[in-house]
């Protein structure tokens, strides 16, 4: 089965790529010359998904999934949520988004969030999403080169470590877009049955 994953994301297509069976070949924006950003109008991860996948299946007739994922931190009343990638700003950089997440979180005594991905699905003319989250806390400082995002100041429950310390392996098994990638998986296996 071939699919597009809608991002121009160079991490996370990795991420996606380790995550799904060989049986499943992924790709890129880039490998259907789609170089233009799909613009993320939505108010919601799950609006979001569905714009991107929505693009590239009525612009290129291909079937495609896509994500959108999002912090939602409870002392900021889910804050960034679906503003994460450009919560500092335009630029979309991790380190500044981090540092300003950090600052706001500076005197809070709760420090609890929690990753969420949605995945929407365009397949055969019809439409399907899925979900992930994972619970934990935005540490005080960075910690770990691993991962990208906010990966180094998020801490999941049962874990000493946070995403950027973890083994890639480790993460893939726990996070959100993991979570989110297996139910896509699994229903992609029903399917081909």
């Amino acid at each position: 089965m071939k699919l597009v994953f809608a991002t121009h994301n160079d991490h996370k297509l990795k991420e996606v790529q380790q995550l799904l069976p060989d049986t499943i070949e992924i790709l890129s924006l880039k490998d259907i010359n789609c170089v233009e950003e799909i613009p993320e109008t939505g108010d919601t991860l799950e609006e979001n998904a569905k714009i991107k996948a929505d693009y590239v299946t009525q612009t290129f007739g291909l079937d495609c999934f896509s994500d959108d994922t999002g912090l939602l931190v409870d002392a900021l009343n889910g804050a960034p949520g679906v503003y994460s990638a450009r919560y500092a700003g335009g630029q979309k950089s991790a380190p500044d988004n981090m540092e300003k997440l950090l600052s706001e979180l500076k005197s809070a005594t709760d420090r609890s969030a929690h990753f969420k991905t949605v995945v929407h699905l365009n397949l055969n003319g019809e439409s399907y999403t899925f979900e992930g989250i994972v619970e934990g806390q935005i540490t005080t400082e960075m910690h770990g080169e691993g991962g990208f995002g906010y990966d180094p100041i998020f801490k999941p429950n049962g874990y000493d470590n946070t995403f950027g310390e973890l083994p890639s392996a480790v993460k893939n098994a726990i996070s959100h877009r993991g979570r989110a990638i297996e139910k896509l998986v699994e229903f992609l296996k029903k399917k081909a049955q």
